[in-house]
Order: C-alpha cells, then sequence, then structure tokens
C-alpha cells in the first residue's frame, strides 16, 4: 500500500505491505454540528458551568481577554466578533477591554502579527498588546513552589478571559483552559518551574487529573482568578469543529473529552515501526516543531522499535538552546541527566528526545545534513521509503507498521 507524507512543502512516499501495515493514523469521523463562528457563538449562548459572559461583567468593568500568540493555531480572529457582541450586550465599555497575546517565553511580535491574529473588528475596536514577563505582579507560589507572577495588564483586570486552542500537549496533557495564563501571561522563571516537572511519569500527553505540571497550571489560574474561558477543538485542516465556553475547568474537560473523541487513537499492541510526520510545512520547518510528532510517536511503538521521523526541518534545529544542548551532549542520555540538574527552556525539548531514544531507535528524514543528524543521536536516512526498508532490514520482514501521517495530533493509546 502506497503512503503519503507531508514534507515541507512536498511529500514522501512509502510504499507498505498491507500486511504489516496495522493501521493509518487520522482524525476519528464524528458527528459535527456547528462549525466555525457559528459554533463559538453557540458555545457563548449556551456555556458549561458558568452564568453567560453577559451576565457575569458589568459595566465600567476592565476585562482582559489572554489568547495566543503566533506559535499557536488558535484563531482568535473567528472568536472575537461573538466574544465582544457578549461583552458589549454586558454593558463593558470598548476602552475597557484589552486583547493580550500571551507570549510564554516567546519573542515579542510585530502590529502585523498582531493585527493578523486580532482580526480586523478587534483590532479596531480594543486595545491589543502582547504580554510582557519583565511587568507582572505577583500571587506568591503554588503548592509545588512556582512562583505567580502575572503580566500587570491581565493581573490588574477586574475579569479575566482566556481563549485556546485544545490539542494534546506531551507533557501538560492537553493545552488550553488555565495554560493561557501560566504559563502564557507569566514569566520565564514561572514557565521553568513549572516545566520541569515533565520528567514525571504522570506528566504525558492525554493526562489530567494525576497530571502535575496541569494540577499546577490550574492551581495557579485559581490564585490569579480566570472568570471565563472560550476554548476550540480545530480539525486537521485547523477548522473550528467543537467550541466550548464557561468555566475554566469544567468547560475544558468538555472540549478535552471532545478531543479524545476526534484524535485519542486505541491500539491493541504497539507497532515495531512506526512512520510519523507532522503533515509537511509550516509545522515541521524545524525540529523543535517536528518533536512534536515524535513525542506522540513514542507512544505507540514497542521498546526496541524503530519511529522514522518523516520532517524538513530546512531551517534547522528552530530553537538557541535546544541547539545548544543537542549539539553540546556528549550523549543523549546525558540530556535526561541535564533537565534533571538544571531545567531549562529549550533544552527541556533536546531532554525529551532523549527520553524516546531510551525506548526506540529514531532515523529521521530530513533536509539536514547527515553527518550533523548523527552528532544530535538521531539515524538519517535519504527518503522515508529507504529508512522503512532499513527498519525491516532490521527486526525482520514480519515487523508490524504504524502510519501518522499528522503525528503532531493524533495520540495512539495501546490498550493492555
Amino acid at each position: 500500500m502506497k503512503l503519503r507524507f507531508g514534507f515541507g512543502t512536498g511529500f514522501q512516499e512509502v510504499e507498505v505491505p498491507e500486511q504489516n501495515l496495522i493501521g493509518e493514523l487520522h482524525a476519528n469521523e464524528v458527528p459535527v454540528g456547528l462549525t466555525g463562528e457559528a459554533e463559538v457563538r453557540r458555545a457563548l449562548e449556551n456555556p458549561i458551568g458558568s452564568p453567560r459572559l453577559k451576565d457575569i461583567v458589568h459595566a465600567g468593568e476592565t476585562v482582559a481577554i489572554v489568547t495566543s500568540d503566533v506559535t499557536r493555531p488558535m484563531p482568535t480572529k473567528l472568536v472575537m466578533p461573538a466574544l465582544l457582541d457578549e461583552l458589549y450586550a454586558g454593558g463593558v465599555r470598548k476602552e475597557d477591554i484589552t486583547l493580550v497575546f500571551a507570549l510564554g517565553s516567546h519573542r515579542h511580535q510585530t502590529d502585523e502579527e498582531r493585527q493578523r491574529l486580532a482580526g480586523e473588528r478587534a483590532w479596531n475596536e480594543i486595545r491589543c498588546v502582547d504580554s510582557d514577563p519583565d511587568d507582572c505582579i505577583g500571587y506568591g507560589t503554588t503548592s509545588r513552589g512556582t512562583p505567580v507572577d502575572i503580566t500587570r495588564v491581565v493581573a490588574q483586570a477586574d475579569r479575566r478571559i482566556c481563549l485556546g486552542n485544545i490539542e494534546y500537549h506531551y507533557f501538560a496533557g492537553y493545552s488550553g483552559g488555565a495554560k493561557a495564563i501560566m504559563p502564557g501571561a507569566s514569566t520565564r522563571a514561572a514557565i521553568q518551574a513549572n516545566h520541569s516537572r515533565m520528567i514525571l511519569p504522570e506528566a504525558k500527553a492525554g493526562a489530567l487529573e494525576d497530571n502535575p505540571v496541569r494540577l499546577d497550571i490550574e492551581e495557579a489560574g485559581a490564585m490569579v482568578g480566570i472568570d471565563f474561558i472560550v476554548n476550540v477543538v480545530l480539525s486537521e485542516h485547523k477548522e473550528i469543529l467543537k467550541a466550548v465556553a464557561g468555566d475554566v475547568t469544567k468547560a475544558h474537560r468538555e472540549g478535552c473529552r471532545f478531543l479524545d473523541t476526534l484524535y485519542r487513537k486505541e491500539l491493541s499492541a504497539p507497532a515495531d515501526i512506526v512512520l510519523v510526520s507532522q503533515g509537511g510545512a509550516p509545522k515541521d520547518l524545524n525540529l523543535y516543531q517536528t518533536q512534536k510528532a515524535l513525542d506522540n510517536a513514542k507512544h505507540a511503538v514497542r521498546d526496541g522499535g524503530v519511529i522514522i521521523l518523516i520532517g524538513s526541518c530546512k531551517e534547522g534545529l528552530g530553537e538557541k538552546t535546544f541547539e545548544e544542548w543537542m549539539t553540546t551532549a556528549p550523549t543523549a542520555h546525558s540530556l535526561i541527566e541535564r533537565i534533571e540538574r538544571e531545567f531549562r527552556l529549550g533544552g527541556h525539548k533536546a531532554a525529551a528526545i532523549a527520553m524516546v531514544l531510551e525506548r526506540a531507535e529514531v532515523d529521521l528524514v530530513s533536509e539536514l545534513d547527515d553527518g550533523f543528524v548523527r552528532s544530535i543521536f538521531l539515524n538519517p536516512q535519504p527518503s522515508a521509503q529507504a529508512a522503512l526498508d532499513r527498519a525491516f532490514a532490521k527486526l525482520g520482514p514480519n515487523a508490524t507498521v504504524l502510519a501518522m501521517p499528522y503525528g503532531g495530533s493524533t495520540l495512539p493509546t495501546v490498550i493492555k
């Protein structure tokens, strides 16, 4: 059977014997009603665990709406018209509303980027700013020792509304919910403290109630106070399939349940070989982004198996600290030891790759130089087909194969 995987703006084709292929993971078929902006309006009119937003806010109050920056696929511009209508219906004035792009540890954005994310209406009607990690108000520390320092414009608002898209996160369980506040509108020190728990076994994709990273995020959110959320679940082509609104925890959990029906894939056994990609550009521009697909693939491969990671990575590794850790480590395992000693953003992704290498070989099909790929503990391959042929030669002609053409979205779960 011929399979196709996105690779930059093109693709890689692989011929897999049908008797070896145990599955090709795509989104599940689920019933969908309204989509896009109409679905957002439906969610706002039917909040979960909360009164309607127009009944929460009052005239004269200031409102901070916290949303994602340019590194995330959150379609803020599709949510804002309905959200603004709801706020105005509650008596809030345009001049009292600020849309805050949660940068986390990312760079500041250009006016053009902010305008594109906000959409014309929000850009023209309300103030739109980036969060500022250098101008924060402290709320103390969580029970796990994370400092809760929140950007001033969010901290000083009378009402806080969090936006976000819900997808699997490789150590926070899921994105969305209170994650807009922590780490979104916080400081680098707070983010490092929270993310340092990624090495714990409970910190994994699809885990919520016992996940120390997610629990810490939600404790921080409770300390700050979040009045309302609007979260969306997107299709593989980034269309809004589901929106949830209301209570920061109850609405978020409902969104997570929908995500599971769409993207969680149950397997009866792990595969010997996993072929995985991010789906092509722009998600595979660098290894820092392509790693997301690798981390989901680790849940599907058997111990001692092979993961074939397909991603252009034409812009290299993609993040300065990540590159420093990957290129200076004497061994892959030393990256895990280093993250336990000194957690650093960027380094955490290097350690995540090393954790996968503890279980399986990783072949990389990319535009990176072969020698460089070997120096970062991965096996370079000229094509996906060549990589699969090598994997069969290593594991035998009866090796089972799983395909994940949108590996950053689909989460395989082996049912034991």
